[in-house]
């Protein structure tokens, strides 16, 4: 990858382009990641940088952390993340990654923790459809039909099936920057995860 940073959700917002036209964004707090320690192909095998996000209290870091942050002379950070950027070498520790290495339309690509839903059936989990609500029909919300009563005789494995909705890592690709300036970005559309979650915004994969 050539581009990435570590970001906050804010939230969502509107505003509107030099068209006049009204435009839905997600706003993402990216204070300045710092580099925390450099890996090289001749002692790790692979060229990478790790960077630090958002200050953390030292009473919460635990000791190997403390040596690992203090060898690079650098206060605690709450987020670590490594970055296999093409022009890793350049980069020094303490170096600082800021949301300028985007530029307005841009095309990247957002990983995030989706929101929790809990427990839900098939129709809000899967988007299947109801049964009729009339004439002495007895099924409304249920799983439906679960496969053929002889063979195999037995629920295939995939089937879509009540269960654990969201909380999973969740990747929403070819979002374009509208705007990246003041330690902050503004994507167009929604991006996973709830208000104050920790997203990854790298360069698209995509064309």
């Amino acid at each position: 990858m050539k581009k990435a940073i570590i970001a906050r959700k804010l939230g969502m917002t509107q505003i509107f382009s030099e068209k006049g036209e009204l435009v839905p964004v997600t706003v993402l707090e990216a204070e300045p990641n710092v580099v925390i320690q450099m890996k090289t192909k001749e002692r790790d095998g692979y060229s990478a940088v790790q960077v630090g996000f958002g200050a953390a209290k030292p009473k919460s870091v635990n000791k190997p952390k403390k040596g690992h942050f203090g060898k690079a002379n650098i206060t605690p950070r709450k987020v670590l993340k490594e970055f296999k950027l093409e022009d890793a070498e350049n980069y020094n520790v303490g170096d600082e990654i800021k949301p300028d290495i985007f530029t307005p339309g841009d095309r990247v690509d957002v990983s995030g923790v989706s929101k929790g839903k809990g427990f839900q059936g098939a129709i809000k989990r899967h988007g299947q459809h109801r049964g009729p609500l009339t004439h002495g029909s007895k099924y409304h919300r249920g799983l439906g039909s679960m496969g053929s009563g002889t063979t195999p005789g037995r629920v295939r494995k995939g089937k879509k099936m009540p269960g654990h909705m969201g909380n999973r890592n969740v990747t929403i690709q070819n979002l374009e920057v509208v705007k990246a300036e003041d330690n902050v970005l503004l994507l167009m559309g929604p991006v996973p995860g709830a208000k104050g979650s920790v997203v990854i915004v790298k360069d698209t994969v995509k064309s």
